[in-house]
Formats: structure tokens, C-alpha cells, sequence
């Protein structure tokens, strides 16, 4: 037995994966990993695979990066974790400065969590009861996109819109209003992105219209629908929707946890339209991949519906035992030096120009119904057909195909349903993007090979492979 099918063995004895159906595992190998540098990671046996998705978007200088690696070795030397109730330390204040600094103005205040899911929990219960707080106990509902995704945790899940996840615990999730996504994959021929995303916002005007005096706040990934399969939209949307959501007296949830930090184009998405949320939600590359942690940024307006005695009860009562661990506050301060130093909003420029280069000859493909992309995020819609865009059938799992030839030939790529999608650490070269878009051009003609052999069921009709 091989080094990776013994770790293979004692992996499937005690695990259970995330976002998995073990019994895939019957014939899928799970892949260990030893070791990783850069772009890529090497499994027990020396093979290597290019990470095309950053370890699910959040590792943006690659594979133990030197400058982080010893920014967080001198840390842990000073002090692994501190109370952060009554206590406080240095790289926790240094952090909140730079993000406070970094982000649009106005956010002023800095709440931490222990991950994504948790992050946006502390956004829709700060919203919940700063209404609560200000005397308007009536507005406790959420506005939110269809095709969303939020997190796995119930609030989180409640405000998310794609059935693989939800569907199961309906009956625990909260009562939200959901609004047509802007999703351009939907634009009329010749339509732009900016006219359809003008068009579809008519449904978001109506719905504050009608329900802004129960609405709390309204949450949105700006600019790409990551787990809804990289579908993506104009800035347009979230300037009109800034400008509703004051107009109806409602707040605004970014949830930037796997845009943010370089992945649009701009260090956040919201500069893109020239705003400022009422909550800024961060995690996935804030800590470059290292250490899970998330921040809630906010304003004093909010903060200050909070600040009073003890005994009025309007203190946030919310927690996380790690919250503003020092090493993942190092690890992101580390990141920051990097985005800072090395100019890396500029530099993705030239890469985002070659993944957009290395895969134009797919639009020609068949099978091939767009290739989209917004800044280092570049995702192609396979198809049954190409002049109605006809979808595959879930059943067909057509991505696991690529996701298979990719594993072969040294390279990650993890489609989400028959979305193949590249979103790599920003440290990969142009010669690796080259790489990525011949494997996923091989990945694409194998699984489009086989004509449709399964019917087309009506469960769950955008049921997908999680990605």
C-alpha cells in the first residue's frame, strides 16, 4: 500500500468531510496533503496539484508564505490567545486600525468572529437589535438575493437562496423576502451588464417599497454570487441600492467574505460603486488562508445605539472564545504588508488580462454557454446547449468530470455543479494560468463527450455539486 492510499485509509475510519457525500468516496480518492509551497500542494507520494481555487478562496500568497509563516512564528512566542472580554492586545488594536483605515470611510468600528458563517450572525443580529434598541422593534426581517449564499449556520443559511444547502432545514430558517438576483447570465442579447442589473433592481425598489417598515436590513455578496456558481453583476446595483436602503430607512450587509481583499479588482468590492455599507462583513483572505477569523466593520451610528449603562441591557452580548486571536490578527496583519508592499491590486491587474486571454478560445466551444469574469475570478458555464443554454441535468455531475482530469494531470480545480472556475492565489504566474486553462479546456471536452442520459428531474432544479 502507497503512502497515500494508507492515509487515504485512516482518513475514511474516523472523518466526515465537509460539504460531502462520503459515499463518493468509494470511488473518489481523497487527496492528503503534505506539504504546500506557493501555488501548489504536494500529496505523500510527491505528486503536485495547482490550488486553482485558493483552498476555497482564501489563500491569496500561496502555500506557507515566508512573510507570514515568520510573522506568525515570532507571535506565538509573545502570546497565543488572550480573553478579548475586558483584555485586549496589540495586534488586535493594530488590525482594527489598519482595516478601519483600508475600508470605506465611515466604518468605524471593528467586531470579531471566528469565521464567515459567524461573521455575517453578527451582522444580522447587530442590525436586528439596533432597531430594537432605537425603538422600531417592527423591522426584524431580512431582504436578500435569490441564488445567494451566506454561510451553514441558520441565520446565515436563512439569508442564502440555493436549495443544496437550505432546502433540508427549511423549517428552521428564518422568514425572509427574497429579490431576483441581477445575475447578468439571465441579460437579454445585446443587454449589458449595467442595463440588466438597472432592470432587475426595479424588483428590489418594490420590495422596500412595500415592506421597508419590517425590513431591517437588506444583504447582498456584491458583485459575484460565489456558491450560487460564480454569477456575477454590474456596481450599478449596489449604488442604487445604497441609495434605496437610505431612502426606506434600512440597513446594508456586505457580505464581502470571499470578495474582498483583491478578489473583484479593487481591495473591496463596494469601492466598485463608490459606497459605504452599514455592516462590511470580511473573512476567507483576511488572514491569507492561515488562521480562520472574520470581522464585522461598522459605524458609530450603530455603534452608538449600544452605548449606555449596564442596566438599559442595549450592550451587544455576543461572543466568540477566539475572537481577535493574536495569531490570526498576525496573520492578517502580515497579509495586509503584503497587499501594501508588493502593490497587489496593480500587479492582479496583468494576471486577471491572462486568465482572460488563456481561456477565450472557449467561447467557441459547444458546450461553452459564457465565460464571465470579474478581476481574479473567471468562471465558464457548461451547457447542453449552447443557443438556449439548456443546463445538464444535476445527475450528470458533468463538473466531478473536470474536477477528476484536472487531479490527474496536477491540478485543483473544484467545479461548482457545471461551473468550472478559476480563482487562484494571486502569487501564481501567467505560465500557471496557461496551465490551469489547458487542463479545465481538456477537463471540459471530456465531460461534454457523452450526450444526456439522465431525465431532467424537478427536485431542486439548481441542485449542484457543492464547490
Amino acid at each position: 500500500m502507497g503512502l497515500n492510499a494508507e492515509w487515504m485509509q485512516r482518513d475514511l475510519a474516523v472523518l466526515w468531510h465537509p460539504c460531502t457525500q462520503m459515499k463518493d468516496h468509494e470511488r473518489l480518492p481523497v487527496i492528503p496533503i503534505r506539504r504546500g509551497e506557493g501555488v501548489w500542494l504536494e500529496d505523500f507520494e510527491g505528486k503536485r496539484y495547482l490550488d486553482a481555487v485558493s483552498s476555497w478562496w482564501v489563500n491569496v500568497f500561496g502555500h506557507a508564505n515566508p512573510r507570514i509563516n515568520q510573522r506568525i512564528k515570532d507571535q506565538v512566542d509573545q502570546l497565543e490567545h488572550v480573553i478579548l472580554a475586558g483584555f485586549s492586545h496589540q495586534p488586535v488594536v493594530e488590525l482594527s486600525e489598519r482595516l478601519v483605515r483600508l475600508t470605506p470611510e465611515g466604518l468605524s468600528r471593528v467586531f470579531y468572529a471566528d469565521n464567515g458563517s459567524s461573521g455575517i450572525e453578527v451582522a444580522l443580529k447587530m442590525s436586528y437589535h439596533y432597531w430594537q434598541n432605537i425603538g422600531q422593534p417592527s423591522k426584524k426581517r431580512f431582504v436578500t438575493l435569490t441564488n445567494s449564499y451566506h454561510g451553514e449556520t441558520v441565520a446565515a443559511m436563512s439569508v442564502g437562496d440555493v436549495a443544496l444547502f437550505t432546502e433540508t432545514y427549511k423549517s428552521l430558517l428564518l422568514d425572509t423576502l427574497k429579490v431576483p438576483s441581477p445575475d447578468c447570465y439571465f441579460r437579454a442579447e445585446g443587454q449589458s451588464w449595467e442595463d440588466h442589473s438597472r432592470v432587475m433592481f426595479e424588483h428590489m425598489e418594490r420590495t422596500l417599497e412595500q415592506h421597508h417598515h419590517e425590513v431591517a436590513a437588506v444583504i447582498v455578496e456584491p458583485l459575484i454570487q460565489g456558491a450560487g456558481g460564480m454569477r456575477m453583476y454590474h456596481p450599478i446595483y449596489l449604488k442604487l441600492l445604497r441609495e434605496a436602503c437610505d431612502r426606506y430607512g434600512v440597513h446594508l450587509i456586505h457580505d464581502e467574505i470571499a470578495v474582498g481583499f483583491g478578489r473583484t479588482g479593487s481591495m473591496f468590492a463596494c469601492e466598485q460603486a463608490g459606497i459605504t455599507p452599514d455592516f462590511l462583513v470580511l473573512s476567507k483572505a483576511l488572514t491569507g488562508g492561515y488562521l480562520p477569523m472574520a470581522a464585522v466593520l461598522t459605524t458609530d451610528k450603530v455603534y452608538q445605539a449600544f452605548y449606555d449603562d449596564y442596566s438599559t441591557l442595549r450592550a451587544f452580548l455576543h461572543s466568540h472564545t477566539y475572537t481577535g486571536n493574536p495569531l490570526a490578527c498576525t496573520a492578517a496583519l502580515a497579509t495586509l504588508d503584503i497587499f501594501e508592499q508588493d502593490r497587489v491590486i496593480e500587479a492582479n491587474k496583468a494576471l486577471a488580462a491572462r486568465m482572460a486571454s488563456s481561456t477565450a478560445h472557449l467561447a467557441d466551444h459547444p458546450h461553452v454557454a459564457e465565460i464571465r469574469q470579474t478581476g481574479m475570478a473567471l468562471a465558464i458555464e457548461m451547457v447542453q446547449d449552447k443557443t438556449s443554454r439548456a443546463a445538464y441535468p444535476w445527475q450528470e455531475r458533468r463538473g466531478l468530470k473536470v474536477y477528476q482530469h484536472a487531479l490527474e494531470r496536477g491540478a485543483m480545480l473544484r467545479p461548482l455543479g457545471n461551473v468550472v472556475y478559476f480563482l487562484p492565489p494571486y502569487v501564481i504566474t501567467p505560465e500557471e494560468i496557461d496551465f490551469l486553462a489547458e487542463v479545465a479546456s481538456e477537463g471540459i471536452d471530456i465531460a461534454c463527450r457523452d450526450s444526456v442520459s439522465v431525465a431532467v428531474s424537478g427536485l431542486y432544479p439548481d441542485h449542484r455539486d457543492p464547490g
